[in-house]
């Protein structure tokens, strides 16, 4: 049966990113979340989509005391998960504020998962190719997946994972077909794909044959036979 996660927790009614959509994920009985980090001025990491907070400015530039109480930290998401699997999608993008070439928010996402102990249950994704490598150079054992958009290359991005000893490629479900499934799997790589909303098009990918389907609408596909029950 294809995994499902649901993407920034299940937070159509409650808010994306937030303790409460976190809480409500694990109560739909899904196997796990997405969710996005980034850094503060002062360190902390921090679970929110966009680069900027609404009327507080740049994300980088706020001190986690000054973050609306609406906004979580990547610890207290983790607690709020229990033991769903945890798909940390690592922000700060070429181009946002606060990238920085060297990746130090993959690095910190790294020390957290070791420092915890959640090896077993986190996988670390990023649009980033080199983000990812950031995060194998603190510890390859983690697992990695490399987002993709639908105008790129899979098979191109398969082999790019392979060589960069990647876990997985997330490609968006449009871009997915049971070939590069097929490809993935026999070189051990696994195929988690987004955004996924239609349960005629879930039903579809898991007929392919893809590890998992992430979705904004975790309780209609959670009731759609042949993908969540």
């Amino acid at each position: 049966m294809v995994a499902l996660l649901a993407h920034r927790g299940a937070g159509e009614v409650v808010g994306d990113n937030t303790i409460e959509a976190f809480c409500e994920a694990r109560r739909l009985g899904v196997d796990g979340v997405e969710l996005d980090v980034r850094r503060s001025a002062d360190g902390g990491l921090v679970v929110h989509h966009d680069p900027h907070v609404e009327g507080l400015g740049p994300l980088i530039a706020l001190p986690v005391a000054d973050l609306p109480p609406e906004v979580p930290l990547l610890e207290a998401a983790i607690v709020a998960c229990g033991d769903l699997v945890v798909n940390i999608e690592l922000k700060e993008l070429p181009g946002e504020p606060g990238y920085d070439p060297d990746h130090p928010l993959a690095g910190s996402v790294a020390r957290f998962v070791l420092e915890r102990g959640l090896e077993s249950r986190v996988i670390v994704s990023s649009f980033d190719l080199r983000a990812l490598d950031a995060v194998h150079a603190v510890d390859p054992a983690i697992a990695t997946g490399w987002l993709t958009s639908d105008g790129y290359d899979q098979h191109e991005a398969l082999v790019s994972v392979l060589r960069q000893g990647h876990q997985a490629l997330h490609p968006y479900h449009q871009a997915v077909t049971a070939e590069l499934v097929s490809s993935a799997h026999a070189s051990g790589i696994a195929i988690r794909t987004w955004t996924v909303d239609d349960p005629r098009r879930a039903l579809e990918l898991a007929g392919a044959g893809v590890d998992a389907i992430i979705t904004n609408r975790p309780a209609l596909l959670r009731r759609t036979p042949g993908v969540g029950c």
